[in-house]
């Protein structure tokens, strides 16, 4: 099977690479810009083009699979398949549009609630992250690992200043809070190459932000958990998720004892 899914990562890597292409050509030319989710949210000309060149390439090679994407209406026929393609056009889409390079293009194969293929292509970085089930975690060809504990170092962390305050004051000179980066999927590459040790993800992260990088993170070492320690399931019925956190496996020690437990009822 894994064979399987080393030929889906290159149909995907293949897909992400003239999406990430399309969408660069935008970058830094003040595309348009649309406002959803009560003008929460922007969408850009460029993510719209990227995903159009993403679902023409990887449906007409896999027309059995299933589709979400956060730029395409849902439909609630992916959740009679197995496997699907789990797409972001543009992951960072404000990063975008203020010329700022940390965005990048996500897509994902999941099969049976997990990811089993991905990639996550940062064109303005020349950056490219991929992984699939089995293999190892790659960034421009080259394999990646999350941090190891070091005696003496700071752990560092993305997350929000008001949360941390929460934390026990130890554990708050332990920390060194990293630089915001506004897409979520570049934040878990960042823990998967060790370049931070994990990151708090607040509510309402959504399939597309998270599937590609969650499996490039797993392959490197780390893992992403929701408050009760439990691996993410993709593809249900909603396809939001409450707060998580992501990292190496001494920094989730820390990290998840401090993190508040979602409430019943």
């Amino acid at each position: 099977m894994a064979e399987e899914w080393k030929d889906d990562l290159e149909l995907i890597r293949d897909a992400a690479r003239q999406a990430a292409e399309i969408a660069h050509d935008f970058f830094g030319r003040s595309p348009e810009v649309w406002w959803k989710n009560e003008g929460r949210s922007p969408v850009s000309a460029a993510d719209f083009a990227a995903n159009d060149r993403l679902q023409s390439i990887l449906l007409k090679a896999r027309p059995n699979y299933g589709w979400l994407s956060e730029e395409t209406d849902d439909d609630a026929a992916r959740l009679s398949v197995e496997t699907l393609f789990v797409v972001d056009p543009i992951d960072g889409t404000r990063a975008f549009i203020n010329g700022e390079k940390t965005w990048c293009v996500s897509v994902a194969v999941v099969h049976r609630g997990s990811p089993v293929a991905g990639v996550l292509a940062a064109p303005a970085l020349q950056e490219e992250f991929c992984a699939y089930a089995g293999g190892p975690a790659l960034k421009n060809g080259r394999p990646v690992a999350v941090t190891t504990e070091r005696a003496g170092s700071q752990l560092v962390v993305a997350v929000d200043e008001t949360l941390m305050k929460k934390f026990d004051p130890a554990l708050q000179q332990e920390i060194r809070r990293a630089h915001y980066i506004p897409s979520l999927a570049y934040r878990l590459a960042m823990v998967a190459d060790g370049r931070m040790d994990g990151t708090i993800v607040r509510r309402n992260s959504h399939d597309w932000d998270l599937a590609a990088a969650d499996l490039i993170l797993e392959r490197a070492g780390g893992q992403l958990i929701d408050l009760d320690g439990r691996r993410l399931v993709y593809n249900r019925p909603g396809v939001s998720h409450d707060m998580l956190v992501a990292g190496a496996g001494h920094a989730l020690e820390s990290l998840l004892p401090q993190l508040p437990r979602p409430t019943s009822g």
